[in-house]
């Protein structure tokens, strides 16, 4: 039985903000035990947020990179036939992604379940976790898309749930022709999705699950939904449940195999909050 590589990847400087940390090692813990899988976590860089430099129009690009070699480090000396992964921003989809997709012959089918495109580059966004799919397919920063052993062809990529990007990236979309299953679609169920898989013959397939696709009046733990924050306009939101996601990994494992398992952009507001709290209570100093 192939059992799957959990890496824990505390990633957080992708999208420039701490409280991925804490995301991805509560996501770790809320998963599912299972003794026959082996759990590992990814060394992340301790410098604070306040020194992070832009490099080549990205911040934090050399720690960044030094984090994906890491990654990469533990996946090579693992060897699996799948990989699970918890995060930390959406850049920790690349590691396992690249690493797999070699692995299945440039063969691996990419479920991209996202609210965002991921196909930026610099300079259209200084954030690395806007660029992690088109690194996947040898393009977005370059720099990162060198690391990618054998890239993603287009045809093997589709997008679930995602919404109107920018009209730069509405337009590499459109160039690469990349296909995708609107949130209206969901609505009728995960018919296309399974057309899809049958139609390219995807024999295994990588799930990218970018939790801000969700409907952020349904999940509060979102990039959306800081309650320190006025409500964010500059972002497209999410609008799927967790019912539909749910059912959609379900038809999707009854239809190919999917070998890899990325969660990413799990931001827990109140727990954060409620941890600044307690470490300002004086009788936990004594």
């Amino acid at each position: 039985m192939k059992k799957p590589l959990r890496l824990n990847m505390p990633q957080w400087q992708g999208g420039n903000n701490p409280i991925y940390s804490l995301g991805a090692n509560l996501l770790t813990w809320l998963a599912p035990e299972n003794e026959n899988q082996i759990t590992v976590t990814v060394p992340i860089d301790s410098t604070p947020q306040s020194q992070l430099v832009k490099e080549n129009e990205v911040i934090a690009q050399s720690i960044l990179l030094k984090q994906l070699k890491s990654a990469e480090k533990i996946i090579e000396e693992h060897q699996p036939d799948r990989i699970i992964t918890f995060g930390g921003d959406c850049l920790i989809s690349q590691a396992p992604m690249a690493y797999l997709n070699k692995r299945y012959d440039g063969k691996l089918g990419v479920l991209w379940i996202d609210a965002h495109p991921d196909i930026s580059q610099p300079p259209m966004h200084h954030h690395e976790h806007a660029m992690v799919l088109g690194n996947l397919m040898g393009k977005g920063d370059l720099l990162f898309a060198k690391e990618v052993p054998q890239t993603i062809s287009s045809e093997n990529i589709l997008y679930v749930g995602l919404r109107e990007g920018s009209k730069e990236e509405e337009d590499v979309i459109k160039l690469e022709g990349l296909q995708r299953v609107t949130p209206d679609d969901m609505k009728e169920g995960n018919q296309k999705v399974i057309d899809w898989i049958k139609k390219n013959n995807i024999q295994h397939l990588a799930i990218h699950l970018d939790l801000d696709v969700l409907d952020p009046k349904l999940f509060h733990s979102l990039y959306f939904t800081n309650p320190k924050d006025t409500i964010v306009t500059d972002a497209a939101m999410g609008e799927l449940t967790f019912e539909q996601v749910s059912k959609l990994l379900a038809d999707v494992s009854k239809a190919t195999e999917v070998v890899c398992l990325n969660i990413a952009e799990y931001m827990p507001w109140d727990v954060q909050n409620l941890k600044d709290f307690l470490a300002e209570i004086d009788i936990f100093k004594e």
